[in-house]
């Protein structure tokens, strides 16, 4: 669909311009050394730069692509002349639009519009443009043009790309696409990364965004895509569109919802440029590796990428005894054979070379870092020819320590296309970036339980929009999760039937909308054990509710639950991933130590479980010391059965089951309280 966009055979410029400095004539001498021909629009001019100069696009007998750079309000007339002429595929450069204000909006509005019915491809409007190095085709005002390579670079910072493109040339990086997204009015990051998983001159896909609109579209075309995908994304921490009125929605941030989304669908996310500069360089090379080996002739080093190994979740490779014998054999008695290897400061090019192939020999070395200062006897580009002897069979990247002394060395092996980091624990954290890489989210194993969604949609027409307590049980119930025996009264007497016919002891809870957190306001008692003592703090709730707001449903009588582990089950309606299942630690202290993880619903048998494991308190859940553990399959059947709820039903935004009581393995779990919000 996009193959004449990033490979055109001919391209106009409307808005060509011979005037230096403007943005219409920085395009067109970036184009004249496109591989194809080029024509330049402009009514007031013959010819530009040697380029024939057209009144307009009908004038030019074909057109593959046209790249836009005239003021606001005159794109709309370029865009129906290229609807006219059949052109699919347009770059709009010009700014004026959505990111102007209100009149930009509607002129975007009307924009995206006509591309849409005439099925044109539109790339912006303010963007850079695009780059396609492998047919030279720079349609950007940049002021340079980025070296070939196997990088996909998709940003929706103009400003960024240009850093990122200055600062890949000196690295020594090529990529073979670039496309400014600018204001997405067609396409957005989702069709190019459709376009680029087919792409042959692409081997990793970088990504910039401030924005995710389509959030489930893209995790469906990321899971697919077998090529490394690196996103970083700003304004993760964002609060503005949180919810407050349920743990969960005060919990499932912006950045939480972002990494379960990334996790999930198999995305690396980088938290900085750096991350992202080194992710995008290790991910081509290096995939599914865990035990490292680490070569240094400088012992601090070493021992610095020992500590990262586990900092970041690696684990140093355990040496085979063939391996550390024939070690010995070349390496002085004061050197270290073990790993970290260390072959001490006055060793040479030549010896480092015969490490390295007994290291990378071993069976338990999945890659190696090789870790070298410019010392006296190490000739250093020696060393790098030393490296890539074995890097074509086998997993190696280097950390050559210095500055003018190991220049000429790293601009070797990163031409090679092994990276070279500069701190030996920027080398460990992209491996274990790359450890993580690759095990695409299974969408095989979902379970769908019996349910009568009849029965549950008459349920929740039957509650008001808005926040929904206690009385909403029955919605969760209607999907198979068990709930502790309850009764909703309004009246002391009705309050002492119900704990009799319930079973004493028992809990009561206030409902009212207005009142979230009930034992900071004297609105809830537990292990009331008589009916005298019901009645007296039924009235006591009430009374204390009074104080605060007069939306009062009435109480909740409920048959007080001992023993088990508490835990909380949630989920919050996200704009662009839509329903986030959040598990963690229960009871009160949930929003005090956050020990919580999240979900993109619908949730695989896997991921009920993962999220368990990613939790401080599994530890807890599972039985430590002797004691016994809980019935964990029960969790993960709940949280499964909220996923298939909150699929089946958009109208509910938020849930909270806090606390969800868990017993011993094979005896279940319990829902004690409940939250829902709906919206209609």
């Amino acid at each position: 669909m996009l193959d004449a966009l990033f490979n055109p055979r001919t391209v106009a410029i409307v808005g060509a311009t011979p005037k230096e400095g403007k943005v219409g004539n920085t395009l067109l001498r970036n184009l004249l050394s496109f591989r194809g021909d080029v024509f330049a629009v402009n009514p007031k001019y013959d010819e530009i730069m040697g380029v024939r100069c057209f009144r307009s696009l009908r004038e030019i007998p074909h057109v593959d692509l046209v790249v836009i750079a005239v003021p606001a309000p005159a794109v709309l007339e370029v865009i129906e002349e290229c609807a006219a002429l059949n052109i699919e595929n347009v770059v709009v450069i010009s700014a004026g639009f959505r990111e102007s204000g209100k009149e930009g909006a509607s002129l975007e509005s009307e924009l995206t519009r006509i591309c849409r019915e005439n099925s044109i491809n539109l790339v912006g409007p303010n963007c850079l443009g695009i780059i396609s190095t492998h047919v030279n085709l720079n349609a950007t005002f940049s002021k340079v043009m980025p070296s070939a390579g196997r990088i996909a670079l998709l940003s929706q910072s103009g400003a960024l790309i240009l850093a990122i493109i200055d600062w890949a040339l000196h690295q020594k990086i090529g990529f073979s696409k670039v496309v400014s997204l600018g204001n997405k009015a067609v396409l957005d990051e989702c069709d190019f990364m459709e376009y680029l998983a087919g792409d042959d001159q692409t081997d990793v896909i970088a990504i910039y965004l401030e924005s995710i609109e389509r959030g489930r579209r893209f995790m469906r075309i990321a899971s697919r895509i077998e090529k490394p995908i690196v996103i970083l994304k700003s304004g993760k921490t964002s609060t503005g569109a949180r919810a407050a009125s349920s743990h969960t929605g005060a919990l499932a941030g912006s950045r939480e919802v972002f990494e379960s989304a990334m996790q999930q669908c198999g995305a690396v996310s980088a938290e900085t440029l750096e991350e992202l500069f080194d992710y995008i360089r290790i991910l081509p090379v290096m995939k599914d590796v865990e035990h490292i080996a680490i070569i240094t002739n400088s012992g601090g080093p070493g021992v610095l990428a020992a500590d990262a190994v586990e900092t970041y979740g690696l684990s140093l490779a355990s040496f085979r005894n063939e391996t550390l014998q024939n070690l010995r054999k070349i390496l002085p008695a004061e050197a270290n054979i073990y790993n970290p290897v260390d072959i001490l400061g006055d060793a040479d090019a030549s010896k480092l070379m015969k490490v390295i192939e007994i290291v990378i020999s071993d069976k338990n070395v999945d890659a190696a870092i090789v870790i070298l200062t410019p010392t006296a006897p190490m000739n250093m580009e020696e060393a790098a020819e030393a490296v890539l002897k074995y890097a074509s069979f086998s997993k190696i990247i280097t950390c050559f320590i210095g500055g003018e002394s190991v220049e000429r060395a790293a601009e070797r092996v990163e031409r090679e296309g092994i990276p070279n980091f500069i701190d030996p624990a920027r080398a460990v954290r992209a491996i274990s970036v790359a450890k993580a890489y690759g095990r695409k989210r299974s969408r095989l194993n979902i379970r769908q339980f019996a349910v009568e969604r009849d029965h549950t949609r008459k349920l929740l027409q039957s509650l008001p929009e808005g926040i929904i307590g206690v009385e909403g049980f029955p919605v969760i119930e209607s999907y198979g999760v068990r709930v502790a025996p309850y009764r909703i009264v309004r009246t002391g007497d009705e309050a002492v039937s119900a704990a009799s016919e319930i079973g004493l002891p028992v809990a009561l809870k206030i409902i009212s909308p207005d009142i979230v957190h009930k034992s900071d306001v004297g609105c809830i008692k537990l292990n009331v054990s008589s009916e005298e003592d019901v009645a007296s703090a039924f009235y006591e709730i009430i009374s204390n509710a009074e104080r605060y707001t007069r939306m009062i449903s009435g109480v909740l009588v409920q048959k007080m639950i001992s023993g088990g582990r508490e835990v909380i089950i949630g989920m919050k309606r996200d704009m662009q991933f839509g329903p986030v299942i959040m598990f963690g630690l229960g009871g009160i202290f949930v929003e005090i130590f956050r020990d919580i993880s999240f979900r993109i619903a619908p949730l695989s048998v896997e991921d009920a479980y993962k999220m368990m494991a990613e939790t401080k308190s599994y530890r807890v859940l599972r039985g430590v010391r002797g004691e016994k553990g809980c019935d964990i399959d029960a969790i993960a059947e709940v949280l499964m059965r909220i996923s298939q709820l909150c699929m089946d039903f958009p109208e509910i935004m938020e849930i909270d089951i806090n606390p969800v009581k868990v017993f011993e393995r094979g005896k279940g779990c319990v829902a004690v309280d409940f939250r829902m919000v709906l919206r209609r």
